[in-house]
């Protein structure tokens, strides 16, 4: 049926990308007119002629404006040319108009587009050449971009009032790497809690788009102010419509925010292009831009918006670095208790990584890409701001807090140090302690172990099965960092939070931090240098104090070989003892420098103390059997990783070969003080080649130490 055509009111269609037509309806009503759903993609409004200038200037989340001419029934090429020839072109396209004709054709009977395209060209030119009396249409002056679009046999017949699509606002001149289209990222920004009064921080804002557009929308600055549109140079469309609605547009913005936008990024090079579209689109004075990474995110605000659309690792390579980045977010939006999180990610996975369902998420395209826009809800404004200090932290808070329970089991375990604080503070005058064990997990649901160093608490966290998401976890540790602090008065400052995880392989004393927290402390009258915040380990292992006290009774006039030497502790010892000459053998440079700075702060620098960086198995695999030691400390790692072969050594099952090799290297006399902290481990003794084999477990644990398999530790002889 023909769409009785009047110029007091227009059919419109709104065209969107997928699953943003809702925010689009809602853009149309706040404008004043009634939108009603349509195919995907698309929704349909009427009204007067005037909505085409208006929508055009308002509409943040469309891509373009379509003036619809009809719909009708098409399975035949000529019931499509009668029914375009009926319409009444001439009433929209001017005799010198340009009219070039696009197509689409869906699940249709006429499913060749090239043709639908002709056979609509045809009858448009036929309907104007009778219309306009003429023989020649010259199409050379204002451009009527006509469409038809075939779904399921019916066809749509439109004109395209917008041009240039409707993400092109005029401010971004510049390209930038993997931009955010304007329209989505206005619709983004509709799609969360955030107000003009509120702050908002994109931490990932690149070229700067979602915070632009959100400074638009603060200010309630038209989108399309900057820019012209076809339907501008139609004749249907008079002049003053346009000039009016700009006039009022211009008249409708706002004041400058409240509060500034935040964005955020490492790259600099966007960051540069992010500040010269703020200032193309007249809002850099609403957005302060910084040079940041998203690990350094923080905030003192309250009750903001985070929004950022972070890399997707969509090409080769990225993709673990991009899922560590989201494993890591919990720990960064902790740090935002009453703030709502929006992220746009393509990565299906992204509520495992972060630990957290969320509240709402919704299927969305940017480009190509298929993505899911997650909402992270916190607390409505000032409900948190009643909550007591040690109570849990907010009502709703999107990532972290503290559940309940919390207060009581840190109170627990405050009460467990204190008293552990006092058995032992008599032991750095009495027994020239100075670091020593003063928690380990003693409460079940306290899983941490608390190391004393002179002064400073380092706290390793081991992993066991809780209810807790990551971020709510982490909060919990806080906590029983801050009791830690606040019971053995000690400055937050000095207290070293790690968490301990099973290995799979790779080092066993894996990198954490650049923190570089490093002091000297004493032990046994030498000097051992330690680093409280970089490593999973501190360069110095408590429970093997007594330990290191053996290998330095039986060291005089003996020469020593240190296997996975780490930082060179047992090679001081020996040192000390009288050892003849010391051989530290470890993979690591870092590790090994560290050693000959322990070394050489004792006083130990000749030549007969040296440092061998090759992997311990290809270095006993190479090793001249002429040379003997007379003694052999291998403090051995549960895994390792070795050029030598693909598999990942185990010291379960390669520890009888390594042993018996070592045997071969011992004098007549020699020993081997062979130790492992892995907990299940079991000696198969009868497979060794050894003449002796003590067990020294229980001797080299440390009082300090309640947990006795701590290490495992024997003396093995040829």
């Amino acid at each position: 049926m023909l769409y009785p055509h009047s110029m007091d009111e227009v059919r419109l269609i709104a065209t969107t990308a997928v699953g943003l037509e809702a925010v689009a309806r809602r853009e149309l009503s706040r404008l004043g007119y009634a939108a009603r759903g349509g195919d995907t993609g698309r929704v349909h409004f009427s009204a007067d002629v005037a909505a085409i200038c208006r929508a055009n200037l308002w509409l943040r989340s469309a891509d373009r404006v379509l003036l619809v001419l009809d719909e009708f029934q098409a399975v035949d090429f000529g019931e499509l040319y009668d029914r375009t020839l009926a319409l009444p072109w001439e009433d929209w396209i001017p005799e010198d108009g340009s009219f070039p004709v696009k197509g689409r054709s869906v699940r249709s009977t006429l499913s060749s587009v090239p043709a639908c395209q002709r056979i609509v060209k045809k009858a448009i030119v036929d309907r104007l050449m009778k219309a306009h009396r003429s023989e020649r249409l010259e199409e050379t002056g204002a451009r009527f971009v006509v469409e038809v679009a075939l779904l399921k046999d019916r066809a749509t017949l439109t004109l395209d009032t917008t041009g240039a699509g409707l993400n092109r606002r005029g401010y971004r001149t510049l390209v930038g790497a993997a931009q955010l289209r304007e329209t989505l990222a206005a619709a983004l920004i509709q799609l969360t809690y955030w107000r003009p009064d509120r702050p908002f921080i994109d931490p990932f804002c690149g070229t700067g788009t979602l915070p632009i557009e959100a400074a638009l929308l603060g200010r309630n600055i038209a989108p399309g102010l900057s820019r012209g549109f076809d339907a501008e140079h139609w004749p249907a469309v008079p002049r003053a419509l346009w000039e009016t609605a700009r006039e009022e547009a211009r008249d409708l913005i706002q004041p400058d925010l409240p509060v500034r936008i935040i964005g955020t990024d490492q790259d600099p090079r966007a960051l540069s292009l992010a500040r010269y579209h703020a200032e193309q689109a007249g809002v850099a004075e609403q957005i302060h831009f910084q040079q940041r990474t998203f690990a350094e995110l923080t905030s003192s605000a309250r009750y903001g918006c985070l929004v950022c659309n972070p890399p997707y690792g969509e090409r080769l390579g990225d993709h673990r670095e991009v899922r560590e980045l989201y494993a890591s977010m919990p720990d960064v939006f902790r740090r935002l208790p009453t703030w709502s999180i929006y992220v746009l990610s393509a990565d299906p996975d992204f509520e495992r990584l972060v630990g957290r369902r969320a509240d709402r998420r919704r299927k969305l395209y940017n480009a190509r890409i298929e993505c899911q826009f997650f909402q992270f809800h916190g607390p409505r404004p000032g409900a948190g701001d009643a909550i007591e200090p040690d109570g849990p932290r907010l009502p709703q808070q999107a990532f972290g807090g503290l559940a309940a329970g919390a207060k009581e089991l840190a109170e627990q375990f405050g009460n467990r140090l204190k008293k552990r604080a006092r058995h032992l503070r008599r032991w750095p005058s009495r027994r020239g302690i100075t670091c020593y064990r003063l928690y380990g997990r003693d409460i079940p649901e306290v899983p941490l172990a608390v190391d004393f160093y002179e002064g400073r608490l380092h706290i390793a966290e081991y992993e066991r099965p809780h209810d807790r998401s990551p971020a709510e976890h982490l909060d919990w540790l806080d906590l029983m960092a801050e009791t830690a602090a606040r019971v053995l008065e000690i400055p937050r400052e000095l207290v070293f939070l790690k968490t301990r995880r099973r290995q799979k392989g790779g080092s066993q004393h894996g990198v954490l931090a650049n923190e570089h927290q490093v002091f000297v402390v004493s032990e046994g009258g030498l000097k051992f240098e330690v680093n409280l915040s970089d490593y999973i380990d501190t360069g110095l292992f408590l429970d093997h104090r007594l330990t290191r006290q053996w290998v330095r009774e039986r060291s005089r006039g003996r020469r020593m070989l240190n296997l996975f030497a780490y930082t060179g502790s047992f090679s001081v010892y020996a040192a000390d003892g009288g050892a003849v000459s010391t051989t530290s053998v470890d993979l690591s440079n870092t590790y090994l420098d560290w050693a000959e700075r322990n070394l050489r702060q004792n006083g130990f620098t000749g030549g007969e103390h040296r440092s061998v960086r090759e992997d311990v198995l290809e270095f006993l695999e190479r090793h001249n059997d002429i040379d003997r030691y007379d003694l052999i400390v291998a403090d051995v790692p549960t895994f390792s990783n070795s050029k030598r072969t693909d598999e990942v050594w185990d010291v379960q099952w390669r520890h009888v070969e390594l042993i018996n090799r070592l045997l071969e290297l011992l004098s007549g006399d020699g020993e081997l003080l062979f130790s492992t902290n892995y907990r299940k481990f079991r000696l198969f003794e009868k497979d060794l080649r050894a003449g002796r084999v003590e067990d020294l477990t229980g001797a080299t644990i440390p009082e300090d130490f309640r947990d006795q398999k701590i290490h495992k530790c024997w003396r093995i002889g040829r």
